[in-house]
């Protein structure tokens, strides 16, 4: 690598947490500076301190609200590409169905959360919501890359013989391996959104209140350094989600695909 190169390299990941750090440092001097009331606009020093007093309530709402997360998330992961499996096995089942799949993914699932929580226990009404929001994504990348296959390829197994499982074992799904990565990399984020939206339609107080529901009661109580603190711990959920499933693409694709292999590969 040459040393311009390597220069790059180590701006690209410095500059993020520097710009992190001189946002929050003109954050709080301007909130000292101009003596900004804490139910205004709280500082970050006063953000932290809440964070560190309410762990115990905070954390536990986290373990409530990654809990639904994980559970939507692999209700969409196993839904999706089980369907787009059955679409790319049948072109009657992908027509007859999929539009439906799109005006799911299109209908805001703050209409559709009070709906399901008349019919649905609480959590499973939760789960769905997760669901739903991240559902369509694994689903259209999984039937994007399925369709994507090489037809060169596809016609060589052909003349080879192979049957349709054989085909897709060892050449579809592998082809669509980095669709199906991409779609449940957005999947996860957009659990954890439809979780959130899900909490704060549903509610809850007490024992299982995940962060949302914290969030919408520090605003009732006008305690808006714990909003912040659940804010900040939010935000820190869904940029570990990212980097956990960004991290398993790269382990499942860095021998073999491009989109993983470095500069000099």
């Amino acid at each position: 690598m040459r040393p311009q190169d390597r220069s790059l390299s180590v701006l690209q990941y410095a500059l993020p947490p520097l710009t992190l750090v001189g946002g929050v440092a003109i954050w709080e001097a301007i909130v000292q500076m101009r003596g900004i009331p804490a139910y205004v606009l709280p500082a970050p020093s006063l953000v932290f301190t809440t964070l560190i007093h309410d762990w115990p309530v905070l954390f536990e709402s986290l373990l409530t609200t990654l809990l639904t997360t994980f559970e939507g998330f692999i209700a969409a992961a196993v839904g999706g590409i089980a369907i787009a499996l059955l679409f790319n096995r049948s072109k009657w089942l992908e027509y007859s169905f999929l539009p439906y799949a799109v005006i799911l993914q299109v209908t805001p699932v703050i209409a559709i959360a009070p709906l399901l929580l008349i019919y649905l226990p609480q959590h499973i009404a939760v789960v769905v919501c997760a669901w739903i929001v991240s559902f369509f994504p694994v689903l259209s990348n999984t039937t994007l890359g399925l369709k994507s296959v090489d037809r060169n390829l596809v016609g060589l197994f052909d003349l080879y013989g192979a049957s349709r499982p054989q085909t897709l074992r060892f050449l579809k799904l592998p082809s669509a391996l980095p669709h199906i990565l991409g779609g449940l990399r957005i999947a996860g984020g957009l659990s954890l959104i439809g979780a959130v939206v899900a909490e704060i339609a549903a509610g809850s107080a007490g024992a299982g209140s995940g962060l949302a529901y914290r969030i919408a009661e520090s605003g009732y109580r006008l305690n808006i350094p714990r909003m912040f603190a659940a804010l900040l711990l939010l935000s820190a959920a869904g940029i570990v989600i990212y980097m956990a499933l960004s991290l398993m693409s790269y382990l499942v694709l860095r021998r073999w695909h491009q989109s993983a292999l470095g500069k000099d590969n």
